[in-house]
């Protein structure tokens, strides 16, 4: 039997999700959405997933974006539904948001280790990492306006709150891809790094993240979530909501004692 097009696994509390059509550069698919809603699902779900590291096989790209010939038609009503993961898609409107994680529920600290292209829909799942590592080769785009669309999986709102707002404009409106470089330039990715060394380095950065709390982590991202685009004193509040559950913690009590006793702190997300 041929893998899934979507691999998800989890090794020392680090998860990990691949893309798995590089045959057709990761186009997202129907079943692809529903894989992936459900994949995001669990990973929320599972207290012991610290940090999560999402990917695409192959050299040639992270993701294309959805697949014309099977996504967008089925989207469009173009194209009746004609297998389960269509029907899937259908009876369930959220499964989309929910696989592209256009929400901001999501608290699982997610990283990007992104090679090749990076456009459409998968910069949109790009954008909804909390750090990206690309390849020194890749090329990222939102080019949704060249095929008479907008990127309403979340491109819009995400890249205009990311980086400044002529940056953001030139990306969204001329459709042009940019490179790595001037991704990094502008701040819209962490690493830059040759295609071999992606993976690596983001499993660094998640095997780092893995050591700290996980109730911590999940809270930290919960707040930038909850304050971005608002005002300070909303910022502070979602703050004070935070650290009045994290100072409940056992972690909390666990971390103070490992630095009296100059030990490695052993947390476990209670």
């Amino acid at each position: 039997m041929s893998e899934p097009p979507v691999l998800f696994s989890v090794t020392d509390g680090v998860a990990e999700v691949v893309l798995n059509r590089p045959e057709k550069m990761n186009a997202l698919t129907p079943e692809m959405i529903v894989r992936l809603a459900r994949t995001w699902d669990e990973v929320s779900a599972d207290s012991s997933i610290r940090v999560a590291v999402l990917t695409g096989a192959g050299d040639r790209a992270f993701s294309a974006g959805a697949d014309l010939g099977r996504l967008t038609p089925l989207l469009t009503r173009a194209r009746p539904a004609e297998d389960e993961w269509d029907q899937q898609l259908l009876d369930e409107p959220t499964l989309l948001n929910r696989a592209i994680l256009r929400t901001d529920g999501f608290t699982t600290p997610l990283i990007g280790a992104l090679k090749g292209i990076v456009v459409a829909g998968g910069m949109e799942l790009a954008l909804a990492c909390d750090l990206r590592v690309v390849g020194d080769d890749s090329q990222l785009g939102l080019v949704e306006v060249r095929r008479g669309l907008i990127p309403a999986a979340g491109g819009i709102a995400r890249v205009s709150r990311q980086v400044p707002s002529a940056w953001a404009a030139e990306i969204l409106l001329t459709g042009e891809r940019i490179t790595a470089q001037a991704a990094l330039q502008m701040g819209l990715v962490n690493r830059v790094v040759p295609p071999d060394e992606v993976l690596p380095t983001a499993r660094a950065l998640a095997a780092a993240m893995a050591k700290n709390g996980p109730l911590a982590l999940r809270k930290v991202k919960e707040v930038m979530l909850r304050s971005s685009g608002r005002s300070l004193q909303e910022g502070f509040t979602a703050e004070d909501d935070a650290i009045r559950q994290v100072l409940r913690s056992q972690d909390a009590r666990e971390g103070s004692k490992a630095f009296m006793e100059k030990r490695a702190p052993r947390f476990t997300g209670a």
